[in-house]
């Protein structure tokens, strides 16, 4: 059997990055790990080739070569999905598709044309489609169980050209002990989370090490606290296996707010080289979060649990929602408040969105309040699919201008000098190939010529970075490479503009005037 693995490609969103990763000579952010972990679940007597639209093309004879064509979408790829379908079924081929969009929305995937829709995740509904496929028996093939990772094999990391992505990516658990009602994560793995044991994890760092990977590495779980006991384990055991390789690696990881009141737990990451984290902060609305179910986020202090994961050696990617059910005017200002009090230079900043069969999504239903085929694709340019509880318009014109607010370039680099002066100093000794070493120094000059010469803000930039290589150089690359990606975020602020402009006009609500331009309150010290 020749079986054609298809990523479908991203649309734009707040995770693209494209300047960022075409600067160090990437095609895109993170490779597609539910399809090369499926691969490593098929028969290993199959061919297998993989083909992902983010970072190449689907030839002639990548089609003809073709028996079976597997694709796994998310929500936000499911136009591609559906298009890939209806070419492959064009082409006679048998047509397999799975993910978090074929999970939650199998019916509307198996009416694009699919031979088989899987439910669920590849350990224990790969076999199933074997056997329907073996049997001939089409359609959605499931399995309520959530499996045991331990089963899980080491993905199929040599499917991939690794220097196509920016940052490589692996899974040690699945599942949130939370439950947020406008997250899906419950839905698509469960309250229990479930883990791979630290062997499993060192089986696939070493894995991609001798492929010849090196530098980011993002650690893709749902909470990778969710267990502090199955965290420590991993923690301890990835230390010493990063000293004795000359530490190759530096990590990301997703992480609920709790961990800034947990200093053991942040020195246990730090000193595994796990440098960041992305954290559902939502909103800094008490009242917002507590009818969000966010209740981990109101039990401490938010700036006191942010500063001491700041203070403490990690930086924070900070998520908001713009919309949610009791918010009430001014809500965007105030995010902006908490941002600058904070200091986090970079945050994913959205409307809100009703992903399927979320709580949100059924108490909304429930309700009279969704809207049926509104939200092209629930990323950071989406129409909402919901009647919101205050003024969409006012919502949308405060979504906008946080975003003028927050990524006018002079603002965001000063309070990306506050956050990187204020994070202690940094240990890392990062194992990188000469090849690497010369394309960190192009960029790294090419980053002088954008911020440092051509704009009117380079006063700023060079008096910022010389004041870091003084007072914090231990911080002095991850400063570095936040103002990169800077570069994505100004140019996402337009459109951003744009979209809710159309957006707007699209309902036919009042667009907002531009906003008048504000002057910088924050410069660098």
């Amino acid at each position: 059997m020749r079986a054609l693995l298809v990523c479908p490609e991203f649309p734009l969103s707040f995770w693209s990055f494209q300047k960022s990763c075409r600067l160090r000579g990437n095609k895109t952010v993170n490779p597609p790990l539910g399809l090369i972990t499926v691969a490593a679940l098929l028969p290993a007597e199959w061919e297998l080739r993989l083909v992902d639209l983010n970072t190449g093309s689907l030839t002639e004879e990548d089609w003809q070569w073709a028996d079976l064509v597997l694709i796994s979408a998310m929500y936000i790829q499911r136009a591609g999905l559906v298009a890939l379908v209806k070419e492959a079924k064009r082409r006679g081929k048998t047509v397999v598709a799975g993910g978090p969009h074929p999970t939650s929305l199998p019916e509307a995937v198996l009416e694009a044309g699919c031979d088989f829709v899987v439910r669920g995740e590849g350990e224990n509904t790969i076999p199933l489609l074997l056997e329907a496929m073996r049997v001939g028996k089409n359609g959605i093939i499931e399995n309520d169980a959530k499996p045991d990772l331990t089963t899980s094999p080491v993905p199929r990391f040599d499917l991939l050209r690794l220097q196509d992505y920016a940052t490589v990516t692996i899974q040690t658990s699945r599942g949130c002990p939370f439950d947020c009602e406008f997250c899906d994560v419950v839905n698509l793995f469960g309250r229990i989370p479930r883990y791979k044991t630290p062997q499993q994890v060192l089986a696939e760092l070493e894995t991609l090490h001798r492929l010849g990977a090196r530098g980011s590495v993002f650690i893709c779980d749902d909470n990778f606290i969710g267990s502090k006991k199955h965290a420590r384990a991993l923690l301890q055991e990835l230390t010493p296996w990063l000293r004795s390789r000359g530490e190759p690696f530096h990590f990301m990881t997703q992480a609920s707010v709790n961990l800034g009141q947990d200093l053991e737990m942040i020195d246990l990451m730090t000193a595994a080289n796990l440098d960041k984290v992305f954290i559902g902060i939502e909103s800094p609305d008490e009242k917002v979060l507590q009818a969000s179910h966010k209740y981990h986020n109101i039990r401490n202090p938010l700036v006191e649990s942010l500063r001491n994961i700041k203070e403490n050696g990690i930086g924070v990617i900070g998520s908001f929602i713009i919309g949610l059910d009791g918010e009430t005017k001014g809500a965007g200002e105030r995010i902006c408040a908490f941002l600058e009090e904070t200091a986090i230079p970079v945050a994913m900043l959205g409307v809100l969105q009703a992903a399927p069969h979320t709580k949100l999504w059924h108490r909304l239903e429930k309700e009279g309040r969704l809207r049926p085929d509104v939200g092209d694709d629930a990323g950071t340019f989406s129409a909402m699919n919901l009647e919101p509880d205050r003024p969409e318009a006012e919502i949308m014109q405060e979504y906008a201008e946080a975003w003028d607010y927050l990524y006018e370039p002079s603002r965001y680099l000063a309070r990306a000098y506050r956050y990187h002066l204020a994070m202690r100093a940094a240990h890392r000794a990062q194992g990188m190939t000469l090849r690497q070493i010369l394309i960190e120094a192009k960029a790294f000059f090419q980053i002088l010529w954008w911020q440092g010469v051509r704009t009117p803000y380079r006063r700023q930039f060079w008096t910022q970075m010389l004041g870091l290589l003084r007072r914090n150089p231990t911080r002095f690359v991850e400063y570095i490479v936040t103002c990169a990606m800077g570069e994505d975020l100004f140019n996402m602020r337009k459109v951003v503009r744009e979209k809710a402009t159309a957006i707007m006009k699209e309902l036919q609500i009042e667009v907002p005037a531009t906003p008048p331009r504000r002057d910088v309150g924050s410069r660098a010290g």
